[in-house]
């Protein structure tokens, strides 16, 4: 176990690139944001702070401590990925809205929020997958590290999406509403895969399948557009989402 020793700060930086992305869609209009938005917030955030403390409980003489937490953090697994879940009404909602508002959504077309709502399933499925795998391998350590570090990389699209986002927006905002917004979102996963891989090459862990399974998650993101373009998609998260 002595090459995960620094596991822990390693793992600090994907956690900075999440905050610093979600950083203005959240602080920016805080009082605004809906419960849902806050506890989903809240607990991916206590998620990836977990995936920090716990490789270095496990590899600094604190094994009872990592496994207490480790039962909690299920808890805030479950509650990560049920939460985003909830929150998939909203981006139908939004699908809606922005075909009627056209001036105030501007480039967010409805089939870029069912695209959103269409990719979010696949990275809550996965993840789900990936933190059940977590469970199954316990006694397997570096199955079982693995397996929960590629969870970081499986849901971090929507919070560093939207930052790239953001600053890609603002700097062509006298373009608005012509503004193609797909390079920003290109632009993280790409970003997402280079972290993942070096992380991977690192660790050796480049044919593990939790590599390999974020690296599918992250595939389908780069096709968001035609994903939520898809007449198919769209009927199908209606019928299933708002019934």
């Amino acid at each position: 176990m002595n090459k995960y020793k620094t596991l822990h700060l390693w793992m600090i930086v994907p956690m900075i690139f999440m905050q610093l992305g979600i950083f203005r869609d959240y602080w920016g209009d805080f009082s605004d944001n809906a419960w849902s938005v806050h506890v989903h917030y809240w607990t991916g955030t206590v998620w990836y702070l977990y995936l920090i403390l716990q490789p270095y409980f496990a590899t600094h003489g604190q094994v009872p401590k990592h496994r207490t937490n480790g039962i909690i953090g299920m808890f805030i697994a479950g509650a990560v990925c049920l939460t985003a879940f909830s929150m998939l009404h909203r981006d139908i909602v939004s699908a809606e809205r922005s075909a009627e508002m056209r001036d105030r959504f501007g480039p967010f077309e409805p089939w870029f929020f069912y695209g959103v709502a269409a990719v979010e399933i696949v990275m809550m499925l996965a993840f789900g997958y990936a933190v059940i795998k977590s469970i199954v391998h316990r006694k397997q350590l570096e199955n079982h590290a693995w397996w929960l570090i590629s969870t970081v990389f499986i849901i971090m699209m929507p919070a560093l999406g939207r930052g790239i986002q953001n600053v890609h927006v603002g700097m062509q905002i006298k373009q608005w509403p012509n503004i193609d917004i797909m390079p920003s979102l290109h632009m993280s996963v790409l970003l997402i895969l280079a972290m993942l891989l070096a992380g991977a090459w690192k660790y050796n862990k480049l044919k593990h399948p939790a590599t390999w399974l974020a690296v599918a998650v992250n595939i389908v993101n780069f096709f968001l557009e035609p994903i939520g373009k898809s007449k198919e998609v769209q009927a199908f998260l209606i019928t299933v989402i708002k019934g």
